[in-house]
């Protein structure tokens, strides 16, 4: 069988569909893949890094910043239609998986219009707009999170979690390799800090005025600065070895297996990977995402006492003295931890590629 996977633009979007296409795998060892993603974003990168073929559109969504930047956006988007009807036509996929983003929307809608059977994947417990709009038309919405009614058509949903990829679950035989990885003493307590692929501003400003206070407590921390910010933190490593600072963490599992807890954003892969290694987290949801929906995911969590949340215009000031705090803590640890692990739906990715499956049959 042949399957059209589309979608991108963050790491939220671009590993669940790899790990919905390594799923895809196991079930199907003869199928063939064709990812459709955005021209000049990161999924043109990380697909083909995990070993799969791409096809970039030249889509880009709608600037609310300046309107006047979106005057070449109707014809980006018959240009981006024109090619993903062409791709389509050329590889003539059996089914089309959208995991949300702008390609996601043109891709998934132009398989939906040849008659291809369609499927969605929202991460998020509040839906995204091209998921919105793909789900009164797709065969079947898949979601991570209960009561998404108000989004889809409650026919076509089906209660699946978020796959995560196989690489980033610890394992407890992985710990000792995870500290001489990067270089980190194992009897020392661990923060493993993470604004995503990108990076986020205040979560690493957070850090700044208390570096001297965790090198005085011993406290090491792993920290992804991201890819915009880190020629700016970077320095820091040079004058304190208890932290590790880079763009990009490679070895998740690692990552995972090593921290004591995990300071992150409230994205949806992020939570579905701290449940399915049951660490204990400290949340910080973007401000800077469409209707609040990080808030909406770490509230689910915290409602089940399986991590902390706080706003991010009290991080620079709070968030590392509530670290440290709760590392003191470790029943506190232990309970998160265990709560986190409950949640986790580690089935996710070969549930969604059976509801695939059944659309082609």
């Amino acid at each position: 069988m042949k399957y059209l996977i589309s979608g991108g633009g963050t790491g939220g979007h671009i590993f669940p569909a790899i790990a919905i296409a390594q799923a895809l795998e196991q079930a199907d060892p003869q199928a063939e893949f064709l990812f459709v993603g955005a021209e000049g974003k990161m999924e043109m990168q990380k697909v083909p890094e995990a070993g799969y073929r791409i096809e970039g559109l030249p889509i880009a969504g709608f600037n609310r910043q300046s309107l006047l930047k979106n005057w070449k956006l109707p014809f980006k988007i018959w240009a981006s239609m024109s090619k993903a009807r062409k791709i389509i036509r050329d590889f003539q996929p059996d089914a089309a998986i959208g995991v949300g983003g702008y390609a996601s929307g043109v891709a998934v809608k132009m398989a939906n219009m040849m008659k291809i059977p369609a499927l969605v994947h929202e991460q998020n417990s509040y839906a995204g707009k091209t998921n919105q709009i793909l789900g009164k038309s797709v065969d079947k919405v898949c979601v991570a999170y209960p009561n998404m009614q108000r989004f889809f058509p409650s026919d076509k949903i089906v209660l699946t979690g978020n796959p995560i990829r196989k690489d980033v679950l610890q394992k407890s035989d992985k710990r000792t390799e995870a500290f001489d990885f990067y270089g980190f003493d194992p009897h020392k307590k661990t923060i493993f800090l993470t604004g995503g692929s990108l990076g986020a501003r205040s979560l690493n400003e957070s850090m700044l005025p208390f570096v001297e206070e965790l090198q005085k407590q011993e406290v090491q921390v792993l920290w992804q600065a991201g890819k915009l910010y880190i020629k700016e933190f970077d320095p820091l490593a040079q004058k304190y070895p208890n932290l590790k600072i880079q763009a990009f963490i490679q070895r998740m599992d690692l990552a995972y297996a090593m921290a004591d807890m995990v300071i992150a954003r409230a994205g949806a892969l992020t939570l579905s990977e701290l449940c399915e290694n049951g660490k204990a987290a400290i949340l910080v949801p973007s401000p800077n995402v469409a209707e609040d929906h990080q808030t909406a995911n770490a509230k689910a969590l915290t409602e089940e006492e399986a991590a902390l949340w706080l706003a991010d215009a009290e991080a620079r000031e709070k968030l590392i003295p509530q670290a440290l705090e709760l590392l003191q803590n470790e029943a506190e640890i232990q309970k998160l931890g265990e709560a986190a692990k409950r949640l986790a739906k580690p089935q996710a990715a070969q549930e969604i590629a059976q509801e695939i499956l059944q659309l082609i049959k």
